[in-house]
């Protein structure tokens, strides 16, 4: 009976949020336009309004990914493989 649920991007919904927070249009006319309830328009706003704060948070400092320790622990089993793989040849290399 009901439809499907709409998906709707990042970029859309920060689209549509900016244009109802600047104004020149009402959120009726917004939500008629992208094909929105009104009330979703709201709630994205609201979102906007909330995050924004953040936005300007660590500007200078270093980009980190919390991934460091997954890259550590890969670049020791590139490391481990390479030498396997030396160790190897060596062994192997009378048969060829």
């Amino acid at each position: 009976m009901s439809g499907k649920r709409k998906n709707y991007s990042s970029e859309l919904k920060a689209k549509i949020a900016l244009e109802a927070i600047k104004g020149y249009s009402s959120i009726n006319e917004i939500a008629k336009q992208y094909k929105v309830h009104p009330n979703q328009i709201s709630n994205w706003k609201k979102q906007l309004f909330e995050n924004l704060p953040g936005v300007f948070d660590n500007q200078r400092g270093p980009k980190t990914d919390g991934n460091t320790e997954l890259t550590d622990q890969l670049y020791r089993q590139i490391g481990k493989l390479q030498v396997e793989l030396e160790w190897l040849k060596k062994k192997y290399e009378p048969f060829s």
